[in-house]
């Protein structure tokens, strides 16, 4: 891949993509001086799960069509045993040491590393990525079963036997925060010695200290219900199969004991059990909560087994664990042979596509599990989408019925919010607002929102109290209440919001604004009451939507290539399983995010491979995908292709299949050289259920296959307002399953073809069957260079742009040519130093440039953006670069240099940081012709011309329609 300087757009800002053919760190807050921090260093050969042969010696490990990979095998353990070596010595090229080694879902290693040793490694051959040990965080009819439709005697349920087989022999990995074991979601017969008859010939067993269960598929899955911290071998059983922790990073820096958490597979926030029983957690479980009867839950796929990998911690930010422990789990629970691997785990940004994480679920896909993952709860704005890979399945969360309540005031006023806490008419009690009956000692702000130890007894004893939704966990907020003597809580958002169906202390109403500031402001009233109402009426509550939380996209990372999310789930106030430590002791909880969707999903996948387990991860994605239906958020950055329909789902007709070689070659079009030998695949071009061209510049034409689970007669539909098509060939003819076809899809601008994205659909009809996937088409208003160069204080250059609309504006930024700011950096700096600079709103371009002082020694940067708190690697400045990074439609913010020395001495360095903006310039940047005559697809000659320039590098910005531009370098 080039390793020329780069012009990045704002799309692919929120990836981790250098300047080069792999990712740049994500940086966590810098190490102390001499204390190098752990980076995870992917290389190129593949691991056991992908390894199809190819080194001299070393036969294929990569397991059969229905198989799972047997890393036991003597092959396994000699191509293990290369791989570590492998790995060993690339560690020890920069005087590293390889720590903790992943083989079998990633060909990966853990090493502490300086900067100068991660760059090192950066430009060694072989290495795919070099990412620093990062966190990852947890994802936070009214019965999701039900309203799934897989209860009742029509149900899915009845339709595969009834609820005990419903995923009968497959085995639900569950990446999180653990599990509790005595919840009955979990509940089991014992394991026993004996292996299992034919009668029964999925039933787990122990032998030795391994549990074993063969699976429907015809592999046998190896577990192990690992010990620790209040967490015995004799709590998994038939149910729980399996019970691991990962946890060497998070344990170095973190003291269990301070937050209460079990160094063992022990759930104590709960979302682990929460995500784990919605999958596969028993049928018919009678669920209770602060006395609450909720009646019975079941998880998607009652009949599966469960295993659980803990890799997911308890601290002061709820469930987070580092990238390397999750590899860790991931790596094992493929080595253990499960079938489906629930992920309700985000990062704070869109992941890269050769993230480790997301390369390990490449070969998990590959060894034929089925992965889902969380969109994330960043929403509504968009691009805040994480884990989009396309070999995973990245759900978004919609809403169900709700439970819901209502408040009424004393002067009739009645408002409906959410409650699960108010069961029968309570009321009229005097009401309150928060701040009227704080503590002397407490700040308003504090009682605003009900914090701890902020409300007065003396003044809130038999009232019911309004608290202003933040800060604090909500439920927190009734127990403050509780705790001064309040007999009821009306939680108000601050904003527009959801509303959450919390199990509080006392009965609550949870409301939206512009309700709030009618409650507020009546609250403030003399002689004020309330009475809190149930309210089983869903009038005017339209559902499915997604929840305002949900991360929409378009994902960045695919460059507008690939729909993102994929499929919406149940996701807003879920009932499941919980750890009572962490949950108010309660054993069962709603919980809402994408966290609570993603095991819908997972459950649906093991309730499918339950009837056909040797379908491939691919197959079953594309059954879900092109069998939804909208949502009444039928935005395809929210929703993806719609939400997911179980009982068509079964029988989707054809199907869009991919695999590891497709995948690879993906990641070649994206520049990741995986060393697979796999041809460049454009991501448009990616056997996927949804259709994407994130630039259409006059005339596109993708390919696709379709497989035929259902033979017979297809007809092409394809509707794109704007766009002309052509599907060919529209009709296709399969005689039997199994069959694949070819066809083509041609999409051309037109005059008339507005910019900005374009939303439509191709739908396949046969016989009683629709195969539907969503299109989306994003016009590109110009062809023209990315950025242009020219030399001396005055002087121009002349470039061609193609139109790709008729109304074609054209304006001129810049140029800026800002101070070099000198420095010195020396090898005791392990983190370098920092430069930092914001980048403001509305900013056209920034330009980074790193100039070295001394020309027999080299300097390098990293370039980070600082998002949520946490720094996100963007790029690396080196020689191979140029020393230059620069940036088109740059997000605003904050960008950090970290300069580090390759040298053995004080290093002199310089840096110089052009920000363009609307009003920005050192001189005059113009452009001719400044309104020019068009035709759509004609090119036309570009003129800019500057003065008044100094002899060093300056930068400008020439904007084309809806954000396409070109930067132009000067010096």
């Amino acid at each position: 891949m080039s390793r020329n300087p780069r012009v990045y757009s704002a799309m692919a800002l929120a990836a981790a993509l250098a300047a080069t053919s792999v990712a740049a760190p994500a940086l966590a807050e810098p190490a102390a001086a001499g204390t190098p921090s752990a980076y995870i260093v992917t290389l190129a050969g593949q691991p056991l799960a992908t390894y199809g042969g190819g080194v001299d010696g070393l036969a294929a490990t990569k397991p059969g069509k229905g198989k799972k990979v047997d890393t036991a095998s003597t092959g396994a353990k000699r191509y293990r045993e290369h791989l570590t070596k492998r790995q060993d010595e690339t560690a020890r090229s920069v005087g590293a040491t390889a720590q903790r080694h992943n083989s079998v879902a990633s060909n990966s290693f853990v090493a502490d590393l300086t900067p100068a040793q991660a760059l090192k490694l950066h430009r060694t051959g072989g290495v795919v990525s070099v990412v620093q040990d990062t966190l990852r965080k947890a994802l936070d009819d009214r019965n999701s079963s039900d309203f799934l439709g897989l209860s009742g005697d029509k149900g899915i349920w009845a339709s595969l036997g009834g609820a005990p087989n419903a995923g009968k022999g497959i085995v639900v990995g569950v990446i999180d925060t653990g599990v509790w074991p005595e919840n009955p979601s979990f509940a089991g017969p014992a394991l026993g010695t004996e292996a299992p008859t034919a009668a029964d010939p999925y039933r787990p067993y122990r032998q030795g200290t391994a549990t074993v269960m063969r699976k429907a598929d015809g592999s046998t899955f190896t577990g192990l219900c690992e010990t620790g911290t209040e967490f015995t071998a004799d709590l998994c059983n038939q149910k729980l199969v399996s019970a691991r922790y990962f946890g060497k990073a998070w344990l170095k820096a973190n003291d269990p004991a301070a937050t209460g958490e079990y160094a063992s597979p022990r759930d104590r926030g709960g979302h682990g059990s929460h995500t784990a029983s919605t999958a596969a957690g028993n049928h018919a479980v009678p669920a209770t909560a602060n006395g609450i009867d909720f009646g019975q839950i079941s998880g998607v796929a009652p009949g599966a087994a469960v295993s659980v990998y803990k890799a997911l911690w308890e601290g002061p930010d709820g469930g987070t664990g580092y990238t390397s422990d999750i590899i860790e789990a991931i790596d094992q629970a493929v080595a253990d042979g499960v079938d489906v691997i629930n992920y309700s785990v985000g990062g704070q940004s869109e992941s890269s596509t050769d993230d480790p994480v997301q390369l390990a679920f490449l070969a998990a896909a590959d060894a034929g599990i089925f992965v889902a993952t969380a969109g994330g709860n960043s929403g509504p704005d968009a691009s805040t989408l994480d884990n989009t890979a396309p070999w995973t399945t990245t759900v978004a969360a919609s809403t169900v019925a709700p439970y819901l309540g209502e408040v009424r005031l004393g002067d009739g006023s009645t408002f409906r919010g959410a409650s699960t806490t108010v069961s029968a008419p309570f009321g009229p009690k005097p009401l309150a607002t928060s701040v009227s009956v704080k503590n002397a000692a407490a700040s308003d702000s504090d009682a605003e929102i009900c914090a701890e130890g902020s409300l007065d007894p003396a003044k809130a004893t038999g009232k019911i109290i309004y608290c202003v939704r933040g800060v604090t966990p909500r439920v927190d907020k009734s127990a403050e209440v509780k705790r001064a003597g309040g007999v009821g809580m009306v939680l108000g958002n601050p904003s527009d919001q959801d509303t959450g169906a919390d199990v509080h202390a006392i009965p609550t109403v949870h409301i939206n604004t512009p309700d709030t500031e009618k409650v507020l402001a009546y609250a403030a009233t003399p002689g004020a009451t309330v009475t809190l109402l149930p309210s089983s009426s869903t009038e005017g509550v339209e559902y499915p939507q997604i929840a305002s939380f949900s991360s929409r996209g378009p994902s960045l990372s695919n460059n507008g290539d690939l729909i993102k999310p994929d499929i919406a789930a149940p996701g807003v106030s879920i009932l499941a399983a919980v750890a009572p430590p962490g949950n108010q002791g309660k054993d069962f909880d709603f919980y809402s995010g994408t966290s609570m969707a993603t095991p819908h999903i997972a459950g649906l996948a093991a309730l499918y491979l339950g009837t056909d387990p040797l379908l491939s991860p691919a197959t079953v994605k594309s059954a879900m995908m092109t069998t939804t239906y909208d949502t009444k958020t039928p935005d395809l950055f929210a929703q993806g292709a719609g939400h997911v329909d179980p009982a068509r789902m079964l029988k989707p007709g054809l199907v869009y299949d991919a695999a590891a070689q497709d995948w690879y070659g993906y990641l070649e079009g994206l520049g990741v050289k995986t060393g697979t030998g796999a041809a460049p695949v454009a991501t448009s071009d990616l056997n996927y259920p949804s259709i994407a061209v994130g630039t259409l510049f006059g005339s596109r034409t993708v390919t696709r296959k379709v497989t035929a689970l259902t033979p017979g007669v297809y007809h092409a539909d394809l509707d794109l307002p704007g766009i002309k098509t052509k599907v060919k060939p529209s009709t296709l003819v399969f005689k039997k399953a199994g069959e694949t076809k070819e066809f083509t899809v041609s999409m051309e601008m037109t005059r008339q073809t507005d910019a900005g994205a374009i939303v439509g659909s191709l739908t396949w009809r046969g016989k009683d069957t629709a195969v539907r996937s969503p299109v989306m088409v994003t016009p590109l208003s110009a062809k023209a260079p990315a950025e242009v160069k020219g030399e001396g204080p005055a002087g121009s250059l002349t470039f061609d742009v193609t139109p790709g609309v008729s109304k074609f504006s054209v304006k001129a930024h810049g140029p800026v040519s800002a101070d070099p700011v000198p420095g010195t950096v020396s090898p005791s700096d392990i983190w370098g130093k920092e430069v930092s600079v914001v980048v403001p709103e509305g900013a056209k371009a920034v330009s980074f440039k790193l100039i070295p002082g001394d020309p027999e020694t080299e300097v390098a940067a990293i370039l980070g953006y600082t998002e949520g708190g946490a720094m996100q690697g963007l790029a690396w400045l080196t020689s191979w670069e140029d020393y230059r990074a620069v940036l088109a439609n740059p997000r605003p913010g904050k960008y950090t240099l970290f300069v580090i020395t390759m040298g053995s001495a004080e290093t002199p360095f310089s840096t110089q940081v052009n920000v363009v903006d609307a009003g920005s310039g050192s001189g005059a940047l113009t452009v001719t012709p400044g309104k020019p005559k068009v035709t759509p697809g004609t090119a036309f000659p570009l003129t800019a011309t500057w003065s008044g320039q100094l002899d060093r590098t300056a930068t400008g910005y020439i904007e084309y329609p809806n954000g396409a531009g070109t930067i132009v370098t000067i010096n």
